[in-house]
């Protein structure tokens, strides 16, 4: 049976149509205005769940982070993550108005004191971001609070992932795995989009997603044919805003592309090879029906040579049963193209 989790009343897995998910991340600047406005923007875009980051920096980092220089930004981690980060107020606030908004709004807690925070606010949900993706003790911490977990993959493999996965399984706990490649942003040399099938495969107890740092959406569309059920790509109100995660980001028109066509690849993907109703009136015309290729005379016995199959398919013989019509005599004299019937044949 397929696999399905909840989140906030949302279902999610193989028979649910894509969940996307709008990364707004730090993309807001730290400033709380830009935040509710991208919110504002995405549900007019018709997005269900925001993400956010949580931050709290102390608990997070040491030091030595201000010495390190991600590839995606010209100043220390330390410094992006104090350049960006909301208030845990202001945070709080957040969440309200994407509530507000109709969507479901769920954080990634960088740390244990981050995840704390997010309990107080009782998200329905955490995220586990790919560069926590093998911290045992932070995804152990998450798990315990008994709430769904999606965890993004990126750098692992399928067996550093295991013991990870693990966790979340011995916690009893509903959970997603998304695929994902963590370059900002990841050109398609390096994207895996077989890794959705491998997670799959592996994982059979897991919801599978795409977590996608292209540029784009054609990478995260394509991952719903091979079985996403989730879809996370970083957004933004506007690709004219700076800061490390904007190149790869999505605008409220690309978001809305997103949501409507995955729905779409969905429907598609799961529809049975079949005629369809609205495909018969089509049938009927571009179909062939066997003729006669020549004029034959009343008890000619037919060979192949002397029929074909033309369209429309409004004739009596259909051109999947020309070889039944071999052999058989002639009742009556036709002339070339006549449309034959069984009655025509003995």
């Amino acid at each position: 049976m397929p696999r399905n989790i909840t989140i906030a009343g949302r279902g999610i897995g193989p028979d649910f149509p894509p969940l996307v998910i709008a990364e707004i991340g730090i993309n807001h600047g730290g400033d709380l205005s830009v935040a509710k406005e991208m919110a504002r923007l995405a549900a007019l875009a018709g997005c269900e769940m925001i993400k956010h980051q949580t931050h709290i920096i102390e608990d997070e980092m040491t030091e030595e982070a201000k010495s390190i220089f991600p590839p995606n930004a010209d100043v220390s981690i330390w410094e992006v993550m104090q350049r960006n980060t909301l208030t845990l107020d202001e945070e709080a606030e957040l969440k309200r108005y994407c509530e507000e908004l109709g969507m479901i709004w769920i954080s990634t807690p960088f740390s244990r004191a981050a995840c704390e925070f997010l309990e107080t606010l009782d998200v329905p949900a955490y995220k586990i971001g790919s560069g926590e993706a093998d911290n045992l003790p932070l995804i152990r911490h998450i798990a315990s609070k008994g709430k769904p977990v999606i965890l993004s993959t990126g750098m692992q493999t399928i067996d550093s992932v295991r013991a990870s996965v693990q966790i979340l399984e011995d916690a009893g706990i509903e959970y997603a795995l998304l695929e994902c490649t963590n370059l900002y942003p990841s050109p398609p040399e390096i994207v895996s989009l077989k890794g959705v099938s491998d997670l799959k495969e592996a994982f059979p107890n897991a919801v599978v997603g795409f977590s996608d740092h292209s540029i784009g959406p054609e990478m995260a569309l394509a991952s719903v044919a091979l079985g996403a059920s989730i879809l996370e790509r970083h957004y933004t109100d506007t690709r004219y805003r700076k800061g490390p995660d904007i190149i790869n980001s999505m605008d409220p028109s690309e978001l809305r592309h997103l949501v409507d066509r995955s729905k779409e690849i969905w429907i598609a993907a799961n529809n049975p090879k079949q005629r369809t109703a609205p495909e018969e009136d089509v049938y009927r015309f571009a179909r062939g029906s066997v003729v006669a290729d020549k004029d034959l005379p009343e008890g000619h016995v037919i060979t192949e040579a002397d029929i074909w199959a033309r369209r429309p398919g409004s004739g009596e013989i259909p051109a999947y049963e020309f070889d039944q019509v071999v052999g058989k005599r002639l009742t009556r004299a036709v002339t070339r193209n006549t449309q034959l019937k069984w009655a025509d044949l003995a």
